[in-house]
């Protein structure tokens, strides 16, 4: 699937959920390459990045990540808080301008142009410094990018707009999904309510 979401273009995507493994490749050559590894060790390639790179001839890799998901009725209160949230549509400058405060790397994850939901954003003298929304999955998923401008991260400010995303997509009838890289992220995402069921791996296959 050469235009699959679940990776960077001409990429290969790999998601462990629930026992099961879904893998995406950009032609048959190498779908076929991973498809020897999945036989090989199929619960292995989207969680263990030295494993994957023994059984496929790998590039760059983005991952593993965590995959987490809310229940519908597991979303946690969250401590009282002065700090309001507004909705901002995903193409607002203000958020071009977090993006480029936060850098390309924490940009590029959360993904904030690629939103298909309105942005909860927390705003400071006008200026964008924590926004979260989410861009709709395949199977009523709803996919969380969260960004908090590094100068006022650890006040939590991700949490606050996460729980504004989160209820929005519950509403809609939607699963919320958490990815993570990083320690502070699962942290955000555990004390918010979502559970770490799975893993995702992305690998530029040659």
């Amino acid at each position: 699937m050469p235009r699959s979401g679940l990776c960077p273009p001409g990429w290969v995507g790999l998601i462990a959920l629930g026992g099961a493994v879904l893998a995406t490749a950009p032609d048959e050559r190498r779908a076929r390459l991973v498809r020897a590894a999945l036989r090989k060790d199929p619960t292995a390639v989207a969680g263990d990045a030295e494993r994957l790179r023994e059984l496929l001839p790998i590039g760059e890799l983005l991952g593993p990540a965590t995959l987490s998901y809310l229940a519908p009725d597991g979303l946690r209160p969250q401590p009282p808080t002065t700090v309001s949230t507004v909705q901002l549509p995903p193409t607002d400058p203000r958020l071009r301008d977090l993006e480029s405060r936060a850098g390309e790397q924490d940009a590029d994850e959360a993904g904030l142009e690629d939103l298909t939901s309105p942005v909860f954003t927390v705003l400071a003298d006008d200026r964008a410094i924590a926004a979260c929304g989410y861009r709709a999955w395949p199977f009523e998923t709803a996919h969380l990018g969260v960004l908090t401008d590094p100068a006022h991260r650890g006040l939590g400010l991700a949490g606050h707009t996460a729980a504004a995303s989160a209820r929005h997509a519950l509403a809609a009838g939607l699963l919320p999904q958490w990815r993570a890289r990083v320690p502070a992220s699962r942290r955000v995402a555990a004390r918010l309510g979502f559970r770490e069921l799975g893993t995702q791996v992305s690998a530029e296959v040659r």
